[in-house]
C-alpha cells in the first residue's frame, strides 16, 4: 500500500480539489445568505424554503419534466428501432452510421445555432417548408409550448447517437445461435424480438435511460442558448432557473440549495434505475 501511496495520491488530490471541497463547499453555501459585496449570513434551511415555495422553481421543474418524459423516451425508441435496422444489415451502412453519430460530434453552440436558423419563425428554411404544405409552423419565439417542443427535438438529435451506439453494441453482443434456435423452434419475428431481443437488451436500456435521465435533468445549454427561458420564464428548466438565481440576481445560497436538490432528484431517479438494472442482471445470469 505505501509503494502504491505515491502514483495515486494525485488522483486523490485532484478528486479531492475538483469534487469533494467544492461539493461542501456548495453544502456550506445553501444554508447562507450569500451575495456580492456582503458577508455570508447563516440563515438554516430558508435558502430550501424560498427555493421550493418559488412558483417559477416548480414551474422550472414541470418542464424539465417533461422535457424529460417526452424526449427520453422517444429517444429510446428511436435508437432501439435504429439499432434493430442497423444489426439486421442495412446498404450502405458504413455511411449512414457516419451519418447517425455526426450530432454527437457537433458541439452545442453551433447545433442550437443551426437550429435557431433552421426553425427561424420567418425565413427558416423549415419555416417555410412547414408553410408550404399548409401546417402550423413552431413559433418557437413567443408559445412557450412550442419552444418547449423545439428543445426537446433538439435535445433528441444531440443525443441520439448516445443511446443508439450503447443500444447498437448491446443488440450485436447478443449470440446468434439464439435467434437460429429460435426459428428452428418456429418462433416468429415478433416472437424472437420479445423474448430473445427485449428481455436481453433490457439492462443496456436501462443504462441509456439512466445517463439520459441524469443529462436531461442537467439540460441547459439547448434551453438557454436557444429561448433563455423566455418568453417571461415559461420555458425555464431547472437549471436554467439555478443560472439565474446565482448569476442574474446574485442570490448564490438559493442557487446552491437549488444544486442540492437537483442532486437528490438525481440521486432518486438512479437509485431506482440501479435497482431494476441489478434485478434484470440477476434474473439474466439465472
Amino acid at each position: 500500500m505505501t509503494d502504491t501511496l505515491p502514483f495515486i495520491a494525485p488522483v486523490h488530490v485532484m478528486v479531492l480539489g475538483i469534487i469533494v471541497i467544492p461539493s461542501l463547499f456548495v453544502v456550506w453555501l445553501s444554508f447562507h445568505a450569500s451575495t456580492f459585496g456582503q458577508t455570508a449570513r447563516f440563515v438554516g434551511f430558508d435558502n430550501y424554503v424560498r427555493v421550493l415555495s418559488d412558483t417559477y422553481f416548480w414551474r422550472s421543474l414541470l418542464n424539465t419534466v417533461i422535457i424529460i418524459a417526452a424526449a427520453v423516451h422517444l429517444e429510446l425508441l428511436i435508437g432501439l428501432g435504429m439499432a434493430l435496422l442497423f444489426a439486421g444489415g442495412l446498404p450502405f451502412q458504413r455511411i449512414l452510421l457516419v451519418i447517425v453519430l455526426a450530432p454527437y460530434a457537433i458541439s452545442e453552440v453551433t447545433a442550437v445555432a443551426m437550429w435557431r436558423f433552421l426553425f427561424d419563425p420567418d425565413v427558416g428554411p423549415v419555416t417555410v417548408a412547414v408553410r408550404s404544405l399548409g401546417l402550423p409552423p413552431l413559433d418557437w419565439t413567443f408559445v412557450p409550448e412550442h419552444g418547449l417542443a423545439l428543445v426537446g427535438l433538439l435535445t433528441i438529435w444531440l443525443h441520439l447517437p448516445f443511446t443508439f451506439i450503447i443500444l447498437y453494441a448491446a443488440r450485436l453482443a447478443i449470440p446468434k445461435d439464439l435467434y437460429e434456435a429460435g426459428k428452428t423452434d418456429g418462433a416468429s419475428a415478433f416472437q424472437l424480438f420479445r423474448n430473445i431481443t427485449l428481455p436481453l437488451l433490457m439492462p443496456a436500456m436501462l443504462i441509456a435511460v439512466l445517463f439520459r435521465y441524469i443529462f436531461a435533468f442537467r439540460l441547459f445549454s439547448e434551453v438557454w442558448l436557444m429561448t433563455q427561458g423566455g418568453p417571461a420564464r415559461t420555458t425555464e428548466v431547472v437549471a436554467v432557473y439555478l443560472y439565474l438565481e446565482a448569476f442574474r440576481y446574485n442570490s448564490f445560497g438559493t442557487a446552491a440549495a437549488t444544486a442540492w436538490i437537483m442532486v437528490i432528484i438525481s440521486l432518486l431517479l438512479a437509485s431506482g434505475y440501479i435497482w431494476r438494472l441489478r434485478k434484470e442482471t440477476a434474473a439474466n445470469a439465472h
